[in-house]
């Protein structure tokens, strides 16, 4: 099995008329997912690679069974647009949408909470299963089948780690990409704990950055929850202490500190933390052995 998403996951894609999302829809089609439906305000009646479009998620759930929905929809209607995926019972919801007013942003993740859907995102890149599915935006040329389990905010970031294990002939298990925040619904936490029930991932790679608490709540369930191996790359290692940044999202600035409090946490935790890609391919190798 993969976390999230497996051979078996069936889709509808939110904004499937938009460029964005008719774009991702035929990548997606190319990778393996079983898309069944989309849906378009106003666009009901139309085809999309031959995907029915219907008006709302209701009529499409009237005709179709899926348990994913993916969004490409406008900032402005992504609460909506998540509601009424919510309101279908879905078990994945993958918000690619950025910029989504944080109070918005809040509505969404407390409702998909309360209704157990595991919500990734806002402003993320998703999740992929190389070779058997993806829900969201990573090219699959740059993924291969493996038991390397990858967690990453960035997407370009997951994108650059997986190609480089790729071409190092070391595939991946699945590769989640949860946003930038400052707040997430799926976090790097959650993923840890996936990847330690999964079966076929033997390898955890957490990918971080500077900024937020989020990298030290994954160490502290490491230290006391995973007993496979974890590997960890911090970016943005060397930006000076005190500093301010904007997350991809663009919605609020946060304190930024150097990586050192992160480091430290995750050591502690057991983890291999590595300097960059090249280390990062070299202890992955090792631990695979």
């Amino acid at each position: 099995m993969s976390i999230l998403i497996n051979k078996d996951t069936k889709v509808l894609v939110q904004g499937i008329t938009g460029k964005s999302g008719s774009l991702q829809t035929k990548a997606m089609l190319d990778a393996g997912t079983n898309i069944v439906a989309g849906v378009t305000p106003g666009k009901g009646g139309q085809e999309v690679y031959g995907i029915p479009v219907y008006n709302f998620v209701a009529e499409a759930k009237a005709q179709h069974d899926f348990d994913a929905v993916i969004c490409f929809v406008p900032p402005r209607v992504a609460k909506d647009s998540c509601f009424e995926a919510i309101d279908a019972g879905v078990k994945l919801l993958v918000l690619t949408t950025e910029e989504i007013a944080l109070h918005d942003v809040v509505e969404i993740i407390a409702y998909a909470k309360a209704h157990g859907t595991t919500l990734i995102g806002p402003g993320c890149a998703g999740v992929i299963a190389p070779g058997v599915c993806k829900v969201g935006a990573h090219p699959i040329r740059f993924f291969q089948k493996g038991s390397v389990g990858i967690v990453s905010k960035s997407g370009a970031l997951s994108y650059e780690i997986g190609k480089t294990l790729t071409d190092n002939g070391i595939g991946q298990s699945s590769v989640v990409a949860i946003g930038g925040g400052p707040i997430w619904g799926f976090t790097q936490r959650d993923a840890v704990e996936l990847y330690e029930k999964d079966p076929e991932t033997k390898v955890i790679v957490l990918l971080g950055e500077i900024g937020g608490g989020s990298e030290e709540a994954a160490a502290a369930y490491i230290k006391a929850h995973v007993t496979k191996p974890v590997v960890s790359l911090i970016v943005g290692r060397n930006a000076p202490a005190g500093k301010r940044s904007e997350p991809p999202g663009g919605v609020v600035s946060c304190n930024l500190d150097t990586a050192t409090t992160k480091i430290a946490a995750l050591e502690d935790a057991g983890v291999h933390v590595v300097k960059n890609p090249v280390e990062l391919v070299e202890q992955v190798r090792q631990l695979l052995k």
